[in-house]
């Protein structure tokens, strides 16, 4: 690339050399690329859960039409989580140095081919492989696009993550929208194709080609002021590349990065523990809405919650997650023990609790890899995003198997 505003080249004539400015294009490329990276990464984040949100809560509306019993809901939920728990599992082995063009596409044509299944689906066995492939399609991106960000300047995570908080709200909202404005289900299913093709332009065509990336400004300065926690004897490679690292150096890095998983497992355990487990038997009767309405403004404001502490990453870091986990744990032990006794006295204190949940949620994603990126080598980087994707999804997993269990338990002593 050429030299950045201000600095200057000499020319020799005849009579000697003369000092002219370099043009400032250069500083404008940069800051086009800037932005045109930013806009990308918050499009991928969105389109990425965008599908699997919206295609989920089809899922669950068809399936009601074909009259499911419980086993099958927890079909649909085995069918949500399981693909892309074995994504993930399989992402720290290599499938993370698989090339990157591939894997976009076959994400974004997993997307597609949920939406299609579950729009033409009169079976259980249709709708799950619709769950199933929305499932594959939302694990591969986030693998994916996380180690993506390896390769460009760290402020993308926070990009990334904003549009991932963005889907669970507009997703939701665009579904509800368009059936309640009397699209079918169906219908509503097919319009939103774009959404795929929209993810594959903003990865193809609107980001920039990635480079070894300097940070900058004030990500250096906090950077290079960090004891990095992730420290292996490594020789020097590729910024942002992990495709040397030997096994040992993956296992040395895996180990460091579990000061950041365990708390991530924590936060999302205690998280859906509460949303799959105790939101439908926090139901008051002391208010004009009915069961099904706090139900959906229960998820409403968990994933308002979400959407504005996954883009707050420039108004506010935190280094220590472990005290996100530790608050979170609390939420679900209160709200655990108001199901039980019952002693809140209105649902305008579960609102409240709920909005904290998801502003608790969202935080510990983004900063924990805000904090993987400013902690680790630029040759590991690309092997801890990938590796790190995993504790949501082992989190969620594991509430699932206590509180489908619990909720059922709870609902034969109401």
């Amino acid at each position: 690339m050429g030299g950045c505003a201000g600095s200057r080249r000499r020319l020799s004539d005849s009579e000697g050399e003369e000092t002219v400015p370099e043009p400032r294009l250069p500083l404008l490329d940069h800051q086009g690329a800037h932005w045109k990276n930013a806009v990308g990464f918050w499009l991928l984040g969105l389109c990425n859960n965008f599908s699997y949100v919206v295609m989920l809560s089809a899922a669950h509306d068809i399936l009601s039409h074909e009259r499911t019993s419980g086993n099958q809901s927890h079909a649909v939920l085995l069918a949500d989580i399981l693909p892309t728990l074995v994504i993930k599992l399989l992402a720290p082995l290599g499938l993370h140095l698989l090339p990157y063009s591939p894997r976009v596409l076959v994400s974004g044509i997993c997307a597609a081919g949920s939406f299609v299944l579950v729009a033409f689906s009169h079976s259980v066995g249709t709708g799950l492989c619709g769950v199933v492939l929305a499932s594959i399609s939302s694990g591969l991106g986030e693998v994916t696009f996380l180690s993506l960000t390896a390769f460009y300047p760290r402020a993308v995570i926070s990009w990334w993550s904003s549009g991932t908080g963005g889907a669970g709200l507009l997703g939701a909202l665009s579904y509800l929208g368009l059936t309640q404005a009397g699209l079918s289900p169906q219908q509503t299913l097919l319009s939103m194709l774009g959404i795929p093709a929209l993810l594959l332009a903003s990865y193809f065509l609107l980001l920039t080609s990635p480079e070894a990336q300097d940070p900058g400004g004030e990500e250096e300065a906090e950077s290079s002021a960090r004891q990095p926690l992730i420290r292996t004897e490594a020789p020097e490679s590729k910024p942002g590349s992990s495709s040397s690292l030997s096994l040992r150096e993956r296992w040395t890095v895996f180990k460091g990065l579990l000061w950041y998983i365990v708390p991530l497992v924590v936060v999302y355990f205690a998280e859906y523990f509460i949303n799959q487990g105790l939101f439908e038997l926090l139901f008051f009767r002391n208010t004009s809405l009915s069961h099904a309405q706090q139900y959906r403004w229960y998820q409403m404001l968990y994933q308002a919650g979400v959407f504005a502490s996954r883009s707050s990453l420039r108004c506010c870091h935190i280094r220590f997650t472990w005290a996100l986990a530790l608050l979170q744990s609390l939420n679900l032990a209160f709200l655990l023990a108001d199901v039980w006794f019952g002693f809140l006295p209105s649902i305008y204190f579960v609102f409240l609790i709920i909005l904290y949940e998801g502003l608790l949620g969202g935080a510990a994603y983004v900063n924990t890899f805000h904090n993987i990126a400013l902690e680790t080598s630029d040759e590991h980087r690309e092997f801890a995003m990938a590796t790190t994707c995993i504790s949501d999804t082992l989190g969620i997993s594991l509430s699932g198997l206590l509180a489908l269990p619990l909720h059922d338990f709870l609902c034969q002593l109401s």
